[in-house]
C-alpha cells in the first residue's frame, strides 16, 4: 500500500544481514524491541517470526538492528487483558501485530493513541469515545468489539482506519482523509471534499502527522 507524500515516509535502509539464529530481538526505531526466531528479507519488508510461531511483516526502515538476546524481557504494561492460562501481550506488541495485519506503518497507529487518549485504556471523552483509539459506541458495535477492552479496542480502531484508507485509496491525500474521518466521520470528509473547516479536527490530524514524521527522525 502506498501511504501520501506528505508523510515523508523515508526510504527503506537495506540490513546487511536479515539472518537470526536461536532468540534475538529486532531493534525498531520506535524504541521496541521484538523477540524474533528468524528473518526473511523480502526487499523494502522484513518478515519476521517469533519464537511462539507468529510472523509480522514490517517496513525494513522499521528496523534499526539485530541484538543479541542477552537482557530481559520487557515488563508487560498495565491494560494488557488478562486471560487465564496466558500471559497478556504487552500493548507495544499487540499494536504492531494488528498494524502489520493491516499494512499500516506501526508508527502511525501510535500517534493516533497518543493524540487521542494519551495510551489511556480507561479513558472516556465528553463526547462518550472509549479507550485507547476513542471509540464511539455506536462505531464500536459495527466493528464488533468491546470499546472497554484495550486489545479489542485496538483491533477496531485499526480496523476502522483500514476501512478508512480503502475509502480513499487513490487519492493524493488518502491518508489525511482518512485521518479526518476518524476524527470528524466520513460524511463530513464527504460533504467538504477534504478536511472539513474545524478547528479541532485539523489540529488533529496536524498532529497525529508530526507524531508520525518525529518518529522517523
Amino acid at each position: 500500500m502506498q501511504y501520501t507524500k506528505r508523510l515523508r515516509l523515508p526510504a527503506a535502509i537495506m540490513l546487511a544481514s536479515c539472518l537470526v539464529s536461536g532468540g534475538e530481538f529486532a531493534a525498531l526505531k520506535t524504541g521496541r524491541r521484538l523477540h524474533v526466531s528468524r528473518c526473511e528479507d523480502r526487499g523494502l519488508r522484513l518478515r519476521l517470526f517469533t519464537p511462539g510461531g507468529c510472523q509480522i511483516d514490517l517496513p525494513a526502515s522499521s528496523v534499526v538492528r539485530f541484538e543479541p538476546d542477552n537482557m530481559p524481557a520487557e515488563p508487560e504494561p498495565a491494560g494488557a487483558k488478562e486471560i487465564p492460562g496466558r500471559k497478556p501481550l504487552p500493548l507495544n506488541t499487540l499494536i504492531e501485530r494488528l498494524a502489520a495485519a493491516a499494512e499500516l506503518p506501526a508508527e502511525l497507529i501510535h500517534a493516533m493513541i497518543a493524540e487521542e487518549s494519551a495510551h489511556r485504556a480507561d479513558a472516556v471523552s465528553s463526547k462518550g469515545a472509549v479507550g485507547l483509539m476513542q471509540l464511539m459506541p455506536r462505531t464500536a458495535a459495527m466493528l464488533a468489539v468491546d470499546p472497554h477492552d484495550p486489545m479489542e479496542n485496538i483491533r477496531g480502531g485499526i480496523d476502522y482506519l483500514k476501512r478508512l484508507m480503502e475509502r480513499y485509496k487513490g487519492r493524493s491525500d488518502q491518508i489525511v482523509r482518512a485521518l479526518a474521518a476518524y476524527n470528524a466521520g466520513p460524511s463530513r470528509v464527504d460533504q467538504y471534499d477534504g478536511i472539513p473547516p474545524y478547528a479541532e479536527t485539523r489540529a488533529y490530524v496536524r498532529r497525529v502527522i508530526d507524531r508520525f514524521n518525529a518518529a522517523h527522525q
